[in-house]
């Protein structure tokens, strides 16, 4: 059990997830169960739930409750990326709940992010969609990371990032690009295109989603009539994320750092070096497809840069 798990009601903590909210009131329960499952892992905390809206029960509320109910609320935003909802509305309801509840200590995690957790359930799904084609060549088996668009370039370059790391931890694959559901470009249709006229034979399209929703739906949709445009090319579209243990392992440290007063930063963790794992000198390593690999440090988002909302739903 981790540091985090002295968590106890004698020290009087509650730890709020904090979800985006869907209007598909399926996504909403998936963040439910998933608080549901992180009681079972430890059945000592207090854990609760609120939503920025859709969802109940609403953030406000829910911090107003934690409030009155704890010495001391840990607010984790179940959310990958950072938009409006992270850089404004979080922040503004936790300082509503601070004045309506002065004697309550509250405590804000950094939202997801681009992370090794995050790379990790990426590259496991992009292993199982592998799988479901039959073990394809890498080498003519493109890969679509399809996120949330947002108008900050500051969210999108987290998704950017997100791309190059999984480029650079899968050295077969010659293609990875990266595509949007909305707000900006490139959208999923032109990137298949593209795809498709480098002579892609399967494409794998890996939805940057947490839980399903709307957008889900869509994407799904969207494959379909890929599939239908692209009768030559075999599609896979993994699932979202759900009930990882690396999430959970990820927020579990965050609340830890919150509660012993150390820096809560994104776990940027260095992304891994793909050489080594294949064997390879990491300098520079040459694959013999001629792709030509490079390792470039990364560094956690620094928080600075303003957020503007995503779009409507998750």
């Amino acid at each position: 059990m981790t540091a985090a798990s002295s968590f106890s009601h004698a020290h009087g903590d509650l730890i709020l997830v904090v979800g985006h909210g869907s209007r598909e009131e399926a996504g909403n329960q998936e963040v439910r169960d998933f608080v549901a499952q992180w009681r079972l892992r430890h059945p000592d905390w207090r854990i609760e739930c609120g939503f920025i809206e859709f969802g109940r029960p609403a953030l406000d509320a829910a911090l107003l409750e934690a409030g009155r109910q704890a010495a001391r609320v840990i607010v984790l935003p179940l959310i990958l990326n950072a938009a409006g909802h992270v850089r404004g509305d979080i922040p503004e309801a936790v300082a509503q709940a601070r004045r309506q509840c002065p004697d309550t200590l509250f405590l804000t995690a950094p939202h997801l992010s681009a992370c090794q957790p995050v790379l990790q359930v990426l590259q496991r799904r992009l292993a199982q969609a592998m799988l479901t084609l039959d073990m394809p060549d890498p080498a003519t088996t493109g890969i679509i990371l399809l996120g949330r668009g947002s108008s900050d370039m500051h969210a999108n370059g987290d998704m950017a990032r997100m791309a190059r790391w999984l480029y650079e931890s899968e050295p077969g694959h010659e293609l990875v690009d990266l595509a949007f559901t909305g707000v900006t470009w490139p959208r999923l249709e032109r990137v298949a295109q593209r795809q498709a006229r480098l002579g892609m034979g399967q494409i794998v399209v890996l939805p940057y989603y947490l839980f399903t929703g709307v957008l889900m739906q869509r994407i799904q949709r969207q494959v379909q009539h890929l599939c239908a445009q692209y009768p030559q090319i075999r599609f896979a579209c993994t699932p979202h994320f759900g009930l990882e243990p690396e999430i959970f392992s990820l927020l579990e440290r965050y609340a830890s750092d919150l509660r012993e007063g150390r820096p809560c930063l994104p776990h940027d963790g260095s992304a891994p070096r793909p050489a080594l794992a294949h064997g390879h000198p990491h300098e520079h390593p040459h694959e013999s497809n001629g792709r030509h690999g490079h390792h470039h440090g990364h560094h956690p988002h620094d928080g600075n840069a303003p957020d503007h909302p995503q779009g409507p739903d998750a």
